[in-house]
């Protein structure tokens, strides 16, 4: 388990949620869970229903959409985005390639984020122009 202080400065660390004060983030650290994954384990199912997001604080992970794995994704990146704000079917699976830590945002979570933070908005925002973008290309 990581302290509470380590959590804010892995939060304040990442794009998404470096232009929120220490407080809110102490606030928002406090209200994420800290998941750990072996080796080749499924945090995502593709098809399933989700409400979360996800970030990763150490290991990988595989995107695979239709058994194929499309991309991979290392520390500080951000998955689930979509059903966190959408609760629809997940897109795609998603599978540790190592050991994994992540820290797991629910969507009521964000949503308080997003309406005190136009920059937690526009992060969001920019994370699925680039997934959009990127499936276009594949």
């Amino acid at each position: 388990m990581l302290l509470m202080i380590e959590k804010v400065i892995i939060l304040k660390s990442i794009d998404l949620f470096s232009e929120i004060s220490e407080k809110d983030l102490l606030s928002l650290a406090t209200q994420l869970s800290e998941v750990e994954y072996d080796r080749d384990s499924i945090i995502m199912k593709q098809g399933e229903l989700g409400t979360s997001m996800y970030i990763i604080v150490r290991g990988g992970v595989e995107v695979i959409i239709d058994d194929k794995v499309v991309t991979t994704l290392g520390e500080k990146s951000i998955f689930g985005e979509l059903a966190a704000l959408d609760p629809e079917p997940r897109s795609a699976a998603i599978k540790t390639t190592e050991d994994t830590l992540v820290f797991k945002i629910e969507s009521t979570v964000i949503y308080n984020l997003i309406s005190e933070y136009i920059d937690v908005a526009k992060g969001i925002i920019k994370i699925l122009c680039q997934r959009v973008r990127e499936s276009s290309s594949h």
